[in-house]
């Protein structure tokens, strides 16, 4: 292990320093059958981004492991884990190359002390760039050139004893669910002390084995080359507890089959961020909303949900006219594509579909896509607030994603588990239309 001593001051009153770096490995060789990890053709679509995951933990009384205790037991536990997940501590030959040398040259793993207490932290500061330096090497946004890591965690110690455990994985090896089953797998391993535990084997990973494929890794993604944008863009979490959803899916259930809370609070969002563009401009532009779906469950061969790599669809809506944006209709339109996925044959048969929808988004009104779409994703249904290392779980987790230079919705299920979590990007005038919208209010607390 290598002791640091870098400071960093993050406020006047705020002081965090980097304490120590090491490298993980996995506990035991991966044997040499697996020593190379083919992406599939679904990988390949995805963006050369990590997804940056904090989880929160208070000091539990009736744990009497100290702060140096747990650091020990996450990185023995992280080192056993790596054995099931053996690509996570590979590396990419080149930038370029479809497949994981899985070489077993380990994740980093920094240590670092916060001086300020966790119930004083401002959880929602994300536009301020206030989680960033909670992750190790930058690791929160789109990959560094000069950062080979497909994996990357830090954990921050504050003043009043609690942790910040902070993940990053790289979106070429897996997709939320994967990160999801990742994290379960292991707390798990951290709780029982071993990844062979019957409480630890139903947590296992998933591999389905794809043949190399010919096409290369693009150096910039598709999505990330039209949708970045130099405009000043910041976030703000909203939350929707249960209660207002149900109120808010009676809006749309005379219209609209059986809506989800996802499906109809995704159209509560988009619909009041298109408005809130054209209140600025003064006039309505065509706006599109791309959703990224999972579609472990929509294979004719249903996958475990520890099925690991991006096993997504993209849903493209469109609104041209903007009679178009009421909820219901978008929720209609939203059931709509949905059922499209239905009955997949193939991780090639989803790959084609998601071609398909980058191949509209290349030839389909581009003059207006830079400002005028709206990439959503949901986390609901993942466990990611019952992740229990063996001191409880999160009091809060957040995803330092600011930077993606994008309109923006990210959802997830609430830490008390009642209602729904929306972290929103936006620009920085829409947004203070969009905050400000008395239908929205009406459903939602809002979290400044």
């Amino acid at each position: 292990m290598v002791m640091i001593g870098k400071l960093l001051r993050v406020t006047r009153r705020q002081l965090h320093t980097i304490i120590s770096r090491d490298i993980i490995k996995p506990a035991n060789p991966t044997p040499s059958h697996l020593q190379t990890y083919n992406l599939s053709e679904i990988d390949l679509l995805a963006e050369k981004a990590y997804m940056p995951l904090i989880l929160f933990y208070p000091k539990n009384a009736s744990c009497s492991l100290t702060a140096q205790d747990k650091a020990s037991v996450l990185k023995k536990s992280l080192s056993q884990s790596l054995t099931k997940y053996h690509h996570f501590a590979g590396r990419l030959p080149t930038r370029t190359t479809p497949y994981v040398d899985c070489n077993d040259e380990g994740i980093v793993f920094l240590e670092a002390r916060n001086d300020s207490r966790l119930d004083a932290f401002q959880l929602t500061s994300a536009e301020d760039g206030n989680l960033d330096y909670l992750f190790a090497d930058d690791m929160v946004c789109y990959n560094s050139p000069h950062n080979r890591n497909l994996v990357g965690v830090q954990l921050n110690h504050f003043a009043c004893g609690g942790v910040g455990l902070a993940i990053s994985v790289s979106h070429l090896v897996g997709d939320g669910c994967t990160l999801g089953s990742f994290m379960l797998h292991w707390a798990s391993v951290a709780r029982y002390g071993s990844p062979h535990h019957k409480e630890v084997l139903p947590l296992n990973p998933h591999f389905i084995h794809v043949p190399r494929t010919n096409s290369p890794l693009s150096e910039a993604p598709v999505m990330n080359q039209h949708l970045a944008s130099s405009t000043t863009r910041v976030m703000k979490k909203f939350v929707f507890p249960n209660s207002k959803l149900s109120d808010l899916k009676k809006v749309v259930a005379d219209e609209t089959n059986n809506p989800t809370r996802v499906e109809v609070l995704t159209s509560l969002l988009y619909r009041t961020a298109v408005a809130a563009a054209t209140t600025k401009s003064g006039c309505f532009k065509p706006s599109y909303l791309f959703m990224m779906a999972d579609v472990r469950k929509h294979f004719v061969d249903k996958l475990p949900q520890t099925t690991v790599g991006n096993f997504v669809s993209m849903m493209m809506v469109p609104t041209r006219h903007e009679s178009q944006t009421s909820i219901s209709m978008l929720v209609a339109e939203i059931k709509k594509q949905k059922l499209q996925l239905k009955g997949v044959q193939s991780v090639e048969q989803a790959a084609k579909s998601m071609k398909l929808v980058h191949s509209k988004f290349r030839n389909d009104d581009l003059e207006h896509l830079s400002n005028g779409s709206y990439a959503s994703s949901s986390l609901c249904g993942m466990a990611f607030g019952k992740v229990d290392f063996g001191w409880g779980k999160p009091m809060a987790k957040a995803f330092a994603f600011r930077s993606a230079g994008r309109n923006a919705f990210l959802l997830m299920d609430s830490t008390d588990g009642d209602g729904i979590e929306a972290h929103v990007i936006l620009e920085k005038e829409d947004m203070e239309i969009f905050q400000n919208d008395k239908e929205l209010l009406s459903f939602c607390q809002v979290n400044m």
